[in-house]
């Protein structure tokens, strides 16, 4: 997709369509009432009759109109005139909307008015970044594995902004870039992510950050088993025990800081499919296991995004990656293993194995000497009742790191709700044979997880998010969402000073 900015006048502009906004009261935003002043009050007419009610997200869309260059005009509900502008929801609820019925005409081209409308305590690089991100969601298809493709695809190509003052140019400029790495960043997570099981291995991770490594000039390390066994990764490499698919554990560098600048170290997780190990989960849905490596999937985005537009930090991107399958040489409940860090852990249930990768990779973290370290795994199924698929688990050792998440997440729209990470629930997670089991007694499942993995990050600063309910979509909207990468990816520009 093309994205552009302009000024000028409303009713002037020539392209296939014209999106403007309405609310729910039948206020006219100004560029709709310019439009309906130039059509002879058609606008108006429609309003006045019921054909359109202005509730956010709703459409009409509108041929021909008199005296207006467009060749279309898309109606768009804005939802309710707020003091201060328009909330962040009906913002985004338009944009989808709006989108959606511009692809299901033949329009080429359109041209969005909404960048114009106040969004309570938002700026225009905001509105862009919010635009172009949720316009590329709108228009991702998951077709790679297809040997048929849509004989019929989507005909827009381009999408502008009209401004309101040709001032706003500049920061526009560089909306547009952030909006598109960003968009850049969600579309390879989802594309990784998506990838069946059976071509998206750890090898095939591995491939693949070379491949990013060479085109954006990444420093890429791939260690193997006998690498990691050197190390004494007990706990990752028990893991892997039951695949015939060899482990790997990646390393990407973004150098854009300076060279004694500590870095933001991202670790995601990487299991390419999750039987539950010897501990078999159930056969209903066990195909939505390929999506337990969204975690590492989110850092490949994050690692993209940040190397299209160069950000002035230090990056580090660590993926763990495994598969956690039965067989005969895979670990069993009991077993006890050695961790990199050199506690010891008891196996309880083996479908527990994204901690056990992660525990490694949180302790090879603290050689980079980071700022501060976060975890992004599809953890546990317990933070999808608690939060379903609306916000991602939070919790960190660092208050001000958690915060500067949870901000971030709220202002990408890709919002994280902190949970406790309180001594007490350490209590829950005791071995008569180990350091610790690996998993909690009964309840409080994402905090007693998020508590193990405490248990290794005590030289830094650390944060963790549990996406098991946000990473990705089931029933008929299948697929991953490429969250959280708006989450960091604003986390990541707020502290290389661009947002």
């Amino acid at each position: 997709m093309e994205f552009s900015t302009k000024a000028g006048s409303p009713e002037k502009q020539k392209c296939g369509c014209l999106v403007v906004g309405l609310f729910e009261d039948g206020k006219l935003t100004e560029s709709a009432a310019a439009l309906d002043r130039a059509g002879g009050g058609l606008i108006s007419e429609l309003v006045n009759r019921g054909d359109m009610k202005g509730k956010a997200g709703s459409t009409l869309m509108l041929h021909h109109l008199t005296g207006v260059q467009a060749q279309r005009v898309l109606l768009v509900g804005l939802g309710k005139e707020e003091e201060g502008g328009i909330k962040d929801k009906a913002f985004r609820d338009a944009l989808n909307g709006a989108v959606r019925a511009v692809t299901a005409t033949g329009a080429e081209d359109a041209l969005f008015c909404l960048s114009r409308e106040e969004v309570a305590g938002r700026d225009l690089g905001w509105k862009l970044r919010q635009a172009i991100v949720l316009a590329e969601s709108a228009l991702y298809r998951s077709d790679g594995m297809k040997s048929k493709k849509d004989d019929k695809p989507p005909a827009l190509a381009k999408i502008g902004f009209l401004l309101k003052h040709r001032a706003e140019g500049e920061a526009a400029a560089d909306a547009l870039l952030q909006g598109r790495a960003i968009a850049a960043g969600m579309n390879l997570a989802k594309e990784l992510a998506d990838v069946p099981a059976n071509v998206c291995t750890p090898g095939y991770l591995a491939e693949q950050a070379k491949k990013q490594g060479k085109e954006f000039k990444l420093k890429v390390d791939v260690l193997d088993r006998s690498d990691m066994e050197k190390l004494g990764m007990g706990a990752l490499l028990a893991v892997a025990r039951g695949s015939h698919e060899p482990p790997k554990f990646i390393v990407m560098h973004h150098h854009g800081g300076k060279k004694k600048d500590k870095p933001v170290v991202l670790v995601g997780k990487g299991i390419t499919f999750d039987s539950g190990g010897i501990s078999l989960k159930p056969g209903e849905g066990m195909e939505d296991m390929k999506y337990d490596m969204c975690g590492a999937a989110s850092v490949f985005g994050c690692m993209k995004m940040a190397a299209l537009l160069d950000l002035p930090l230090n990056i580090v991107g660590v993926i763990p990656a495994t598969e956690n399958l039965p067989g005969g040489s895979a670990i069993k409940p009991g077993d006890i293993v050695t961790s990199l860090s050199g506690q010891t852990i008891e196996i309880l249930n083996t479908d527990a194995e994204g901690r056990l990768i992660l525990c490694d990779a949180l302790s090879y973290a603290e050689r980079f000497q980071p700022e501060c370290v976060v975890d992004i795994a599809t953890l546990t199924g317990a933070v999808v009742v608690a939060l379903g698929a609306v916000a991602s688990g939070l919790m960190a050792n660092d208050e001000e790191l958690a915060q500067e998440l949870l901000a971030r997440g709220q202002e990408a729209g890709d919002r994280a709700w902190q949970m406790p990470l309180w001594d007490d629930y350490q209590e829950m997670l005791q071995s008569n044979f180990a350091d610790m089991p690996n998993i909690g007694t009964k309840g409080a499942g994402s905090i007693t997880a998020a508590c193990f993995l405490a248990r290794f990050t005590k030289a830094y600063k650390w944060a963790h998010l549990d996406i098991a309910g946000t990473a990705w979509k089931s029933g008929k909207e299948k697929g991953a969402t490429g969250r959280p990468v708006p989450l960091l990816a604003h986390f990541l520009l707020k502290r290389a000073g661009k947002l």
